[in-house]
């Protein structure tokens, strides 16, 4: 029986063979080469002191449906950048999550913080295409990758100026990551199979996290308390993407996060 991730991977597969026939790959590559030489790492962004957030642009999920289609990507990014997000993360997955690689670029152009390309990568041809469109980060999901891959998709990752966030939802993922040579591991409390989330999966997981590795919890984070709670156990940053989509104003809702989480964890 197929799982949600492998359906949204069927997908992807047919819009990666698309777009490799209409791609200008000399073009593509000239603009991925370029982008490199930019400066600004995502790994530094989130590795200042004190809990740091990922701000999430997302339209919609399979789980949750339409979250927000009014809001404008450009108008979002802004927002987040201004009530303090160290990043913007952008799904761009078309699909299930209504998003597409036009929402980065408009993004990257719009602001200085790092952007990271949400998306489900599976081929090459992908971080190519993410260098090119101006992102500074990509996601490697294990769930959808073998070993070699995982290695191989972030050297040519690195080599593109790009950090690679290796993205794991139980044991076995944390331990493939880690022996992959991931320098930043993100913990994805939502089960990709059934979409059920609990913050139990990064609280079991955090004990794993080798020394030196940017430990990132995702999904299902509403509170500062929960932020200040899992900085405590050893994650330094956090990706919020549904409750900022939701909020009438994200820079306020932002200030106010982070503001309560400087409190919490005093």
């Amino acid at each position: 029986m197929s799982t949600f991730l492998d359906i949204i991977v069927a997908a992807k597969r047919n819009r990666i063979a698309d777009a490799k026939r209409t791609a200008n790959m000399p073009d593509l590559e000239a603009r991925a080469h370029e982008n490199a030489k930019r400066p600004g790492r995502l790994a530094e962004a989130l590795g200042k002191p004190g809990p740091t957030i990922i701000a999430e642009f997302k339209r919609a999920s399979p789980s949750k449906g339409v979250i927000n289609f009014r809001l404008d990507p450009v108008a979002a990014a802004s927002a987040y950048a201004e009530g303090g997000a160290s990043a913007v993360s952008v799904l761009t997955e078309e699909d299930f999550f209504a998003g597409s690689l036009a929402d980065l670029t408009a993004i990257r152009e719009t602001v200085s913080i790092p952007v990271l390309r949400k998306d489900f990568t599976i081929d090459e041809f992908q971080i190519v295409e993410s260098s090119a469109a101006g992102a500074s980060a990509i996601l490697l999901i294990v769930a959808a990758l073998d070993k070699a891959q995982l290695r191989d998709f972030r050297t040519a990752a690195e080599s593109l100026g790009l950090d690679a966030i290796v993205e794991v939802h139980d044991r076995k993922e944390m331990e493939t990551a880690i022996d992959s040579g991931a320098s930043i591991i993100g913990v994805n409390n939502r089960n990709l199979k059934t979409f059920e989330v609990s913050l139990d999966v990064s609280r079991s997981l955090i004990g794993l996290r080798p020394e030196g590795v940017l430990m990132i919890a995702e999904s299902g984070i509403s509170n500062a308390d929960e932020i200040a709670e899992l900085h405590a156990l050893g994650f330094e940053a956090f990706l919020i993407g549904e409750m900022l989509m939701r909020s009438g104003d994200p820079t306020d809702e932002l200030k106010r996060l982070l503001n309560a989480t400087e409190t919490a964890g005093a």
